[in-house]
C-alpha cells in the first residue's frame, strides 16, 4: 500500500465512521500520512483525529480510537496504535508493504523523468504574464513547464505597451536568453486575461552564478521571499541545497555504473533497509508537481527535491556489496530504489531548467 493508497484507506475509515453516526463531521477531501515522528511507531502516522476532534465535539484520543476500529477492519492494515494527543500510527501488513514498495519503484522506473506527469488535456492556453525582470521571467518559465507537465498548454509573455502607457519597452537582454534560457514574447495589450507572475524581484543581476546556480537561486525561495545571489550557491558542500540535490543524483548514477562493473543491475523488489521518508517522498512526487503547478510555485518542487536528496543520500551507502559479499536480490532491489530516487531528482531538476549531472 503506497502513502497515496493509505491516505484513501484512512478517508474510507472516516467515511464509515460518519455513515454509521459515530462521528458527526464533514469528511475531509484528503488525509496526510507521513513517517512516524520521534516517539511514534509503525510505518506511517496521521493526525486526522486531531483535525476532526473540534468539529466532532470529542477529544482527539476518542476520535482516534473510533477510527482505529474501522482501520483494523480494512485490507492491508496490520495494526493501529494511538499515541500522544491522538496520532494514529499505522503498521501495514508485511506483504502489502513490500508489494507497495515494488509497485512504486516500478512505476517510477517505467515513467522515467515523466513520473508524475498528467495526460495532456484539451483547453485554452494558459497565458502567463510577467514583468521584464529576471526573476519574474525565470519563475514564469518554470511555471509554464509545470503546467505543461500537468496536461495544460502554457506560454509566457512580458508586459508590453498598454493603451494607458504606450511607451515602447526595451527588449529582453540577450544574455538573459543565452545564459538563463528564457524566451518570452511581448504581450498583446488588448484583451488581457493572463495569469500574472510577480515574485519579489532579484536584488541584483544573477548571471555571474551561471545558468544552473542562478536559476536555483531565483527559484528555491518562495515567491514572496527575497532571493540571495551570493557565492553560497556555487560551493560544493552540504550547506548548499543545490549541491546536495545534484550530488545525490550523481551518486545514484555512479552506483549504477559501479554495479554494472560488479555484474548486476537494478531489479525492483523488497528492500529491508528502505527509509520510510524516502518512500513517502517518491510516492508524493505526482502530488508535489500538481501542487506546484496549481499554485504557480516552483519553490514547492525545489524544496521537495532537497527532501528527496536528503532522504536518499544516507541510503546509498547500503546499495553495493561490502567486503566479501556477493551481489544478491537485496542489492538489486536497493539499486532499483536508489535509481527511482535519481529519476525523480533528474525529472525535477529538468522542470526547473537545472542540469542533473552524471558526474560531480
Amino acid at each position: 500500500m503506497t502513502p497515496v493508497e493509505l491516505s484513501r484507506t484512512v478517508l474510507s475509515a472516516v467515511r464509515r465512521a460518519v455513515d454509521v453516526g459515530e462521528l458527526d463531521v464533514s469528511v475531509p477531501e484528503r488525509v496526510v500520512v507521513t513517517p512516524p515522528r520521534p516517539g511514534g511507531c509503525g510505518d506511517y502516522a496521521t493526525n486526522v483525529a486531531l483535525q476532526l476532534a473540534r468539529p466532532a465535539g470529542q477529544p482527539a484520543p476518542l476520535v482516534a480510537q473510533v477510527l482505529r476500529g474501522y482501520l483494523l477492519d480494512l485490507d492491508g492494515i496490520g495494526d493501529v496504535t494511538v499515541t500522544g494527543p491522538g496520532f494514529l500510527n499505522i503498521s501495514l501488513r508485511d506483504a502489502d508493504a513490500e508489494a507497495a514498495l515494488v509497485r512504486l519503484v516500478e512505476d517510477v522506473r517505467r515513467a522515467g523523468q515523466w513520473y508524475g506527469y498528467a495526460p495532456r488535456a484539451a483547453g485554452a492556453v494558459v497565458e502567463l504574464r510577467c514583468p521584464r525582470e529576471v526573476r519574474a521571467l525565470v519563475v514564469a518559465d518554470v511555471v509554464a513547464r509545470l503546467l505543461r507537465s500537468q496536461g495544460s498548454q502554457a506560454s509566457v509573455s512580458c508586459e508590453g505597451p498598454t493603451p494607458v502607457d504606450p511607451t515602447p519597452v526595451d527588449p529582453i537582454p540577450v544574455r538573459w536568453e543565452q545564459i538563463l534560457g528564457v524566451h518570452p514574447h511581448t504581450a498583446d495589450p488588448i484583451g488581457d486575461n493572463a495569469v500574472h507572475i510577480r515574485p519579489v524581484p532579484a536584488p541584483a543581476d544573477p548571471l555571474h552564478l551561471g545558468r544552473d546556480a542562478a536559476r536555483w537561486a531565483l527559484l528555491h525561495p518562495a515567491g514572496h521571499d527575497r532571493p540571495r545571489l551570493g557565492g553560497e550557491h556555487l560551493v560544493q558542500r552540504e550547506s548548499n541545497p543545490l549541491f546536495r540535490v545534484r550530488y545525490a543524483h550523481a551518486r545514484v548514477r555512479a552506483l549504477g555504473r559501479n554495479a554494472a562493473d560488479l555484474g548486476f543491475g537494478a531489479e525492483a523488489g523488497p528492500v529491508d533497509v528502505a527509509p520510510p521518508d524516502l518512500l513517502t517522498l517518491l510516492a508524493d512526487h505526482p502530488r508535489v508537481l500538481a501542487r506546484a503547478a496549481d499554485h504557480h510555485a516552483p519553490d514547492v518542487l525545489a524544496r521537495h527535491l532537497v527532501s528527496v536528496a536528503d532522504a536518499v543520500l544516507p541510503f546509498l551507502a547500503t546499495v553495493l556489496p561490502r567486503g566479501e559479499e556477493k551481489p544478491s536480490a537485496a542489492h538489486r532491489a536497493r539499486l532499483a530504489l536508489a535509481e527511482a530516487a535519481g529519476t525523480v531528482l533528474a525529472g525535477g531538476l529538468s522542470l526547473l531548467g537545472v542540469d542533473a549531472p552524471e558526474h560531480l
